[in-house]
């Protein structure tokens, strides 16, 4: 009997032949054809299978973070859950930009670079910083759901969960109702995931068809600087957390994760990958959902480890562009800042732009500097969106160990 080939590999598949057809496409087709595959095919498809995985992100993190909560049980072990965890993501951030910033200092990607500013990009101005925390609570939650507000939603499915705790037994049968709630929106998204070597073949077709090499050319140190740190991160950094604090194997972490990659990959978006990464930690990874539930939703929204060190590349890179020496202290203040933007950041597509804005804002360079990597980014995107959603399902696996809850048997498989 012919073995059926996993959805893991088709994926893998989709995503080669996708990057081989947008090349060629660039290089050989003419403007119309491309233009007609982009328009008629590609965008469509690619939409289809975003708009797919969309649909569910909103009832997914409400129903698995209020289950999540509620599940752990214990007052004190949600407390000392969301306390490893969030001191997880808010160090490994902090490092993150560190490393990006020690390296963008070595290669100095911007040095001999004279570029015209592009015309057409208008900085947008970016938040204060403590009224991201004063809009974490909702004012109306309903109101919160309908507009995919991420923060405000994680922050009312919390209290919503802990309530239940509180509660006890006679909110019990809400609590199954939510449960077989979240089974039905993972159930769904088993039936979106058949679409994604499709979707994934749309979605990288477009970019690379749109982006082509001429664009790559004058940032190719930029973006050779973002990829080498990224890589340290997920490689050093992940892999010395998962060996030392998680006391797991880190091949065989990424070994069932990279799944999970690709997707964040083609998608660009953290939050459009929590249905995949959810699944897999679970399933494959031996995490118990009560955990999961809560951990990854809320790292999809405060932890940013590839968008921070973006931004610190991205910070020394235009600074250089226009002859700005950065101090110590204004370095200081970017790993300070990117910290603390990345909790505020919705984990969607371009998102990192407004988080730079703000860095740029805080040190006092001129925010049209960002115009300079925006040609890019796309490319860039995706690739950190890769590492903040790996830095999820990492965190996710070392505090599910010191709390005795890993399934290693899963986990070892």
């Amino acid at each position: 009997m012919k073995k059926k080939m996993s959805l893991a590999n088709k994926v893998l598949i989709a995503l080669i032949t996708g990057i081989v057809f947008g090349l060629i496409s660039n290089a050989f087709f003419s403007v119309s054809l491309n233009d007609f595959f982009v328009k008629w095919i590609l965008t469509p498809v690619g939409n289809v299978f975003l708009r797919g995985i969309k649909m569910v992100v909103v009832p997914l993190v409400l129903f698995s973070l209020i289950s999540g909560a509620a599940s752990i049980g214990d007052i004190k072990k949600l407390g000392r859950v969301g306390g490893k965890i969030i001191s997880y993501y808010v160090l490994t951030t902090a490092l993150a930009v560190t490393i990006a910033l020690i390296f963008a200092n070595i290669v100095n990607p911007g040095l001999g670079l004279n570029m015209a500013l592009p015309t057409e990009y208008k900085a947008a101005e970016a938040p204060f910083i403590m009224d991201v925390f004063v809009n974490m609570i909702p004012t109306n939650p309903i109101e919160s759901l309908v507009k995919g507000e991420m923060l405000q939603i994680i922050v009312f499915a919390i209290l919503f969960g802990v309530s239940i705790t509180l509660i006890g037994e006679r909110a019990k049968p809400l609590l199954n109702v939510i449960n077989q709630a979240n089974d039905a929106m993972i159930k769904i998204i088993g039936i979106v995931m058949l679409t994604a070597p499709y979707g994934v073949f749309a979605l990288i077709s477009k970019v690379i068809i749109a982006q082509g090499i001429d664009v790559l050319l004058p940032l190719l140190k930029y973006i050779f600087a973002i990829l080498f740190v990224l890589l340290l991160q997920v490689l050093l950094v992940y892999g010395a957390a998962l060996k030392i604090l998680g006391k797991v194997n880190p091949l065989k972490f990424f070994k069932k994760f990279w799944t999970v990659m690709v997707v964040a990959f083609s998608t660009s978006s953290s939050n459009a990958t929590i249905p995949v990464n959810l699944d897999t930690c679970q399933k494959r990874l031996g995490v118990p959902e009560s955990i999961s539930s809560f951990t990854i939703p809320l790292g999809a929204t405060v932890n940013m480890d590839g968008t921070a060190i973006m931004q610190g590349v991205a910070a020394v890179f235009i600074a250089q562009v226009f002859g700005i020496d950065l101090s110590i202290q204004q370095q200081l203040i970017i790993i300070l800042t990117a910290t603390l933007a990345s909790i505020g950041t919705a984990g969607v597509p371009g998102a990192g732009i407004v988080m730079l804005a703000m860095v740029l804002q805080q040190i006092g360079i001129p925010l049209e500097g960002i115009a300079i990597v925006l040609s890019v980014d796309r490319i860039v995107d995706m690739c950190r969106t890769v590492v903040n959603i790996t830095g999820d399902a990492v965190g996710t696996v070392i505090v599910s160990n010191s709390e005795k809850e890993l399934n290693l048997e899963v986990y070892n498989a």
